[in-house]
């Protein structure tokens, strides 16, 4: 198992690097190390992205992909986001995310869904709602975040 750290900002002008720190501490913690990083800066609102692309093709079976929130990998429409979620579940990639505390699991020595096959089921199940429910919050706030944008942009232009 490796672990793949993706870090994700929306601009050039904002850091990717920023949560690398907290990913490595979050996993030394657990007694494993990052096995390779992915950096870009890129918006969450675009399926093609090329590191994370090449974290998919890099991956094995049962490797992590660890994200410090969800919105860091995706900010996807729904149809979008079933397209991403489709590949990573063809690489049979686990997401471990830091703000979804029942995908930390994966990283335990003591998980039993490796032995437990209901316990694997439910667990499943659990971060599968989970992170599809975050990264449908995500896409809202980035749709959210949008319209004040444009309505902040048209109220300057009415002001002059």
């Amino acid at each position: 198992m490796f672990i793949r750290a993706y870090l994700r900002a929306s601009t050039e002008d904002q850091f990717a690097d920023r949560a690398k720190e907290m990913l490595e501490q979050f996993v030394q913690e657990r007694g494993y190390k990052i096995a390779s990083y992915y950096r870009e800066n890129i918006s969450g609102t675009k399926l093609d992205r090329p590191e994370l692309g090449r974290l998919l093709m890099d991956s094995h079976h049962s490797d992590i992909l660890l994200v410090e929130q969800i919105d860091r990998l995706t900010r996807l429409s729904n149809s979008d986001w079933m397209t991403l979620k489709k590949q990573i579940e063809q690489h049979e990639l686990r997401i471990v995310s830091l703000d979804v505390p029942t995908s930390w699991q994966a990283l335990s020595d003591k998980d039993p869904s490796q032995t437990d096959p209901i316990t694997c089921a439910v667990i499943t199940a659990i971060n599968n709602m989970l992170i599809d429910l975050m990264a449908a919050m995500s896409h809202k706030d980035w749709l959210s975040r949008r319209q004040r944008q444009k309505q902040g942009i048209e109220r300057a232009h009415i002001l002059g």
